[in-house]
């Protein structure tokens, strides 16, 4: 977290996170899968690929070369039926809703940019091979990791994360029957001199059928999600919780709210402790530098932190278009370091190399792995084995920090 609030006694750090079922991660689901079926026909197809969901309706935007073809309305209703919306009496279901799809190829300057880097365009590369895509864009990412949690993530987000989990696993199993796809979660945590103390406070968004009386649901959503997700030494008398505070959650998913692709990146990643770079992840493939150099900074900082070269780790990247070594590189430890920050940094460049190609090809990312991340976060999933989330570079840069 930012250094004012750890030269604090006492603050409160604040994340959310919404189930599958919710519209806008409905929209990174599809997007995802469609970039998934893409990859499976061909690994080195350039992808942009976003989704709108309104009432009754789905609507696939975007650019997208490719070898190979994908029917897309096919992936589109497959994403919506598992995620739940498998009646009609939703206002919302995989088999009648309509799909409008406006895809064309990528531009041909971006696609120039990215097949050819500018460091091959001016004979000033260095490893032809690993040197040769240039970032599909500008921009800035953020890696981060700290020692809260045994996923290095973060207490906030990895609560509010699985709150959302379990609230569709109670869905799904039958132990909450009434309950719709739909949902959302939100974890206040209060911090002491920089230590987790307790939860605040707990809100929960449980979409359900109508006829169901409040006191149950908030019962239910209790028994069986909070006090299931959240360690009793977490929680006081004194926290408090907040379940369908407006009375009732019976109209949800699209038929309540438009959902975009791209609209829960802090969801996506960290919560509100660190800044986030602008880009969504979902839809894009990796030499969108958004996606692949936020997973590289993410896996560069869990080894720093899993080294012990500091409690806390951000790391800061920055592109531009057509360029494959990136403009700048920094990291933050906010005054947690067991060595100097620029001394982490000097290791970090020694082993991460953030060059698009070079990112790709260590942690394999020309592979449909991304439908199963574009809900619930793309960090510190313990369900998924994510080349990102390893620790296999902790002892290395353990030793050579010298701790």
């Amino acid at each position: 977290m930012p250094n004012s609030f750890r030269a604090s006694n006492s603050y409160l750090i604040t994340s959310e996170s919404v189930t599958e079922g919710h519209p806008d991660k409905l929209c990174d689901q599809i997007s995802d899968a469609i970039l998934d079926a893409i990859l499976e026909k061909d690994p080195h197809a350039h992808v942009a690929c976003e989704v709108a969901v309104a009432m009754g309706v789905v609507f696939v935007l975007g650019e997208v070369t490719c070898e190979g073809y994908v029917e897309i309305p096919d992936v589109v209703r497959r994403v919506i039926r598992e995620a739940g919306y498998t009646k009609r009496e939703y206002g919302f279901d995989y088999e009648t809703c309509g799909i409008l799809v406006s895809l064309k190829p990528q531009s041909t300057d971006i696609k120039a940019g990215v097949d050819k880097a500018i460091e091959v365009r001016s004979a000033a590369a260095r490893d032809a091979e690993l040197d040769k895509t240039g970032a599909g864009d500008q921009g800035m990412m953020v890696g981060f990791a700290c020692i809260e949690t045994p996923e290095l993530m973060p207490l906030p987000i990895s609560l509010a994360h699985k709150l959302c989990r379990r609230l569709a696993q109670v869905r799904k199993d039958g132990t909450i029957p009434y309950l719709r796809p739909d949902g959302k979660s939100q974890v206040t945590v209060e911090y002491h001199l920089g230590q987790p103390k307790r939860v605040v406070c707990v809100v929960v968004g449980a979409h359900h059928d109508p006829g169901v009386d409040r006191p149950t649901i908030e019962r239910d959503i209790r028994t069986h999600v909070v006090d299931a997700v959240i360690p009793a030494h977490l929680m006081t008398p004194d926290t408090e919780l907040f379940v369908n505070s407006a009375g009732q959650f019976v109209i949800g998913g699209p038929v309540s709210d438009t959902g975009f692709t791209g609209r829960k990146i802090i969801v996506d990643s960290y919560g509100t402790v660190c800044p986030h770079g602008g880009g969504a992840f979902s839809g894009k493939d990796p030499t969108k530098v958004d996606r692949s150099a936020a997973y590289m900074a993410r896996y560069a900082a869990k080894n720093v932190v899993a080294a012990g070269l500091a409690d806390y780790a951000q790391i800061q990247v920055a592109y531009t278009i057509g360029k494959s070594h990136p403009l700048s590189l920094s990291v933050e430890t906010l005054g947690t370091g067991k060595v100097p920050d620029t001394r982490i940094e000097a290791l970090i460049r020694k082993h991460f190399d953030f060059r698009p190609e070079a990112i790709i090809t260590h942690l394999g990312l020309r592979r449909p792995i991304y439908r199963r991340i574009a809900a619930y976060g793309h960090f510190g999933r313990t369900d998924v084995d994510l080349p990102w989330e390893k620790t296999d570079m902790a002892e290395t840069l353990r030793r050579e920090a010298g701790i």
